[in-house]
């Protein structure tokens, strides 16, 4: 697990500008084959936790969950870690509005297109609707956040909104809330409430 921490790391670098040395030692000492590119740290902790569910160990399987930091940042990573790059298989999800972005990345990256799987809004979105409102309402209250939640539904630009709109900006209303409720969400739901996009993902690696 430290490892596949530090590949991540020194991806993060080498896009950044840093040296590729590093990260290249480290898929060949990992034997990885595989990596899955993500927008942010929610969507690596979501794919990390449905992963853990189903008792998979994707490390081990030689695949690594990279988190870009942002849908523009695409045709960076998959340059640096598909064909162009490490040769990695390419997989990971986008959002809907994004798809110009990862087109043209890929595109440029000679990846293919088809091993991503498009949510309709965010993975939050997705989320949101598979348990129900009141599902995710329910795990706010567990986790200690009604009084935020409250608070938060008082505001006047949430007046007369619609609840599952509410809950969708209230999860990114404050740094680290959209990581933990990603796992969160994710580990509150039922097999056959697993949203499409994840699911698609996840069987595909």
């Amino acid at each position: 697990m430290a490892e596949i921490g530090a590949f991540r790391d020194a991806v993060n670098g080498w896009a950044a500008g840093g040296p590729g040395e590093p990260a290249s030692d480290l898929a060949v000492r990992l034997e990885l084959r595989t990596a899955v590119l993500l927008e942010g740290l929610s969507d690596l902790a979501a794919i990390e936790a449905l992963a853990a569910r189903h008792g998979r160990d994707l490390a081990a399987e030689g695949v690594s969950v990279v988190s870009m930091g942002g849908a523009m940042n695409v045709g960076r990573y998959a340059g640096l870690l598909g064909p162009p790059g490490l040769g990695l298989r390419l997989t990971g999800l986008c959002d809907e509005g994004e798809q110009r972005f990862y087109d043209r990345g890929l595109q440029r990256a000679r990846a293919p297109r088809g091993g991503f799987f498009v949510c309709v809004r965010d993975l939050e979105d997705e989320l949101i609707r598979a348990l129900g409102t009141e599902r995710v309402e329910e795990i706010i209250r567990t986790e200690g956040d009604l009084r935020a939640w409250q608070t938060f539904l008082h505001q006047p630009a949430q007046r007369g909104r619609p609840r599952h709109q509410q809950l969708r900006r209230f999860l990114g209303t404050k740094k680290g809330r959209k990581i933990r409720y990603g796992r969160l969400l994710v580990e509150a739901l039922d097999p056959e409430q697993v949203p499409a996009p994840l699911d698609d993902l996840l069987a595909s690696l």
